[in-house]
């Protein structure tokens, strides 16, 4: 459990180091279309060090048995969704028929997965256990989570690969108006 807990604070170091390095720089980005693709890049790395946060939750908990709740720790997700936006023009009913721009991703919410069934073992010795003896552990499955950290894990890199590609257009581009 304890190196759990130091690998989500491992991961979030790093992630909010590369996050707040990135938004500094996506802010004094110029020109519509480069900036918008560091814009993209950056809210999809603020999404996806919230599934990296949400998935180490998962992990740290994965034999939880009783929460504040009551009950055995629950699996939690993140739901995103796309963001649009007109970048100083204000923001249009329909940005995408307005002409407007996609702006990327957003975590909308962190919900839990009731549908997924608890794992019930029997274990008549555990503190938690019913008068049968069975025990309620979380529907936190491992390999999901150890897959799904590799999926963000990746998806972060990527968006890092992106954003440093654009930045170095930027300075071209840059380079050629002198």
């Amino acid at each position: 459990m304890k190196s759990y807990k130091l690998l989500k604070l491992y991961l979030t170091g790093i992630f909010t180091v590369v996050f707040l390095g990135m938004l500094i720089i996506s802010t004094y980005a110029v020109g519509p279309g480069l900036d918008n693709a560091l814009e993209i890049s950056t809210s999809a790395l603020n999404a996806q060090k919230m599934r990296m946060n949400v998935i180490a939750d998962n992990i740290a908990n994965v034999d939880t048995t009783l929460t504040s709740e009551g009950g055995p720790y629950r699996r939690k997700t993140v739901v995103l969704r796309t963001r649009e936006f007109l970048r100083g023009r204000g923001l249009a009913s329909n940005v995408r028929n307005a002409g407007g721009v996609l702006g990327g991703v957003q975590a909308v919410a962190v919900v839990e997965d009731n549908e997924t069934p608890l794992t019930t073992i029997y274990d008549p010795a555990h503190p938690q256990a019913d008068v049968n003896g069975y025990v309620r552990y979380p529907n936190v499955n491992m390999t999901e989570e150890l897959v799904d950290m590799t999926q963000a894990s990746g998806a972060f890199e990527s968006n890092v690969i992106v954003f440093n590609n654009t930045k170095q257009m930027m300075q071209t581009a840059l380079e050629i108006g002198r």
